[in-house]
């Protein structure tokens, strides 16, 4: 059975962010790879990483991440793909919007 999903608390346990909860919290976000890893200051090819299961965020990406899902009103979860809280599902945005994000200057 999967675990709830809790927003972020303030000096609380900072989420693990397994790759579908990182995934889904930047298409919550309606931000591309490039344009989370503009805001967190790290590379674009970290985010990817990170959503690939590569690697996980640690130290203080993982902590701004937390932040960031607690402003966005995304409530995040030990497995499954992330929603927001008390809203639509994660990544119900269309795939043309997606893609204009994408080719977005």
């Amino acid at each position: 059975m999967s675990e709830p999903r809790l927003p972020y608390r303030p000096g609380g346990k900072q989420p693990e962010w397994p790759a579908d909860d990182l995934r889904a919290l930047r298409r919550h976000l309606r931000l591309t790879q490039r344009g989370l890893a503009d805001e967190l200051g790290v590379r674009q090819q970290t985010v990817s990483e990170w959503e690939t299961g590569m690697y996980r965020p640690r130290g203080a990406a993982r902590r701004l991440l937390g932040i960031v899902a607690e402003r966005a009103g995304f409530a995040y979860g030990a497995s499954g793909g992330g929603q927001p809280a008390g809203g639509q599902a994660a990544g119900e945005a269309s795939a043309e919007h997606e893609q204009q994000r994408e080719s977005a200057p």
